[in-house]
């Protein structure tokens, strides 16, 4: 059983449009594949849809780890664009994107003011705003309500996957720059105090990012310290980020 990872209180909700302004990391989501998570699930309950004559199957029992925070979601332009894991985002099938949990975790998703859930699968990196822990696809979205609203504060419930998901290698992202100048100098500010340092470029629909990330730290809880120590000392924005292994394209 996994440690509990309740670390993100509800932060305030804050209004969003119907299509959030920040985008996952990678560049977009992408379809279900085994283990795939039913379209038919109901917006109540996030179960299949019992068949005649059978009692609807209850959702697996949470494995321990649990976050409360707020969900965002995304939709156009980021359909049909490759997400962080490889494959190719559809915006009606049940995924999501998420900063650190790994690839293929399925999680159950509960809007906390109106108990509707969702189930999907993590298939994506982001969101990357505070007081966000979760970009849903629009399926999922649909299926807690949380459309109209863009922002609603949610329990995440980890039902199944194969890892630790607080084991593995993180980094701290500490800033994202339009211009891969201020990237550089950035990098350049922090080689003195710091190592190792990346850039990453992040294709956006309306143009490159160029974020940059600081460190290869084993483990969620010292990354989280360490994000902690850039925070406090440097002043930065920070989000902990799972370092994945290269994912080859899929289609």
């Amino acid at each position: 059983m996994f440690g509990c990872a309740s670390r993100n209180p509800v932060a305030s909700r804050q209004p969003a449009p119907t299509a959030p302004t920040n985008p996952p990391e990678g560049t977009e989501a992408s379809p279900n594949r085994p283990p795939d998570v039913s379209p038919a699930a109901t917006a109540s309950g996030g179960n299949p849809a019992a068949r005649p004559g059978k009692r609807p199957k209850p959702p697996p029992a949470p494995l321990g780890y649990t976050e409360e925070g707020n969900a965002s979601w995304y939709g156009v332009p980021f359909n049909g664009r490759r997400a962080s894991n490889g494959e190719i985002y559809d915006m009606y099938k049940l995924t999501a994107a998420h900063r650190t949990l790994p690839f293929d975790t399925v999680v159950r998703v509960t809007n906390l003011n109106n108990g509707k859930v969702a189930v999907v699968r993590i298939t994506d990196r982001g969101p990357f705003v505070e007081n966000r822990i979760i970009d849903l696809s629009l399926a999922a979205a649909q299926q807690i309500e949380s459309v109209g609203p863009g922002v609603v504060p949610i329990r995440l419930e980890v039902i199944s996957g194969s890892v630790d998901p607080t084991a593995g290698f993180f980094t701290v992202q500490v800033g994202a720059f339009r211009d891969r100048g201020n990237a550089e100098r950035l990098r350049e500010k922090l080689n003195a105090a710091y190592s190792p340092i990346y850039i990453q470029t992040y294709d956006a629909p309306d143009g490159p990012f160029y974020r940059v990330r600081v460190g290869k730290i084993s483990g969620e809880d010292a990354a989280r310290q360490y994000a902690t120590q850039l925070k406090t000392h440097d002043g930065f924005t920070t989000f902990v980020v799972r370092l994945d292994e290269s994912v080859a394209p899929k289609e």
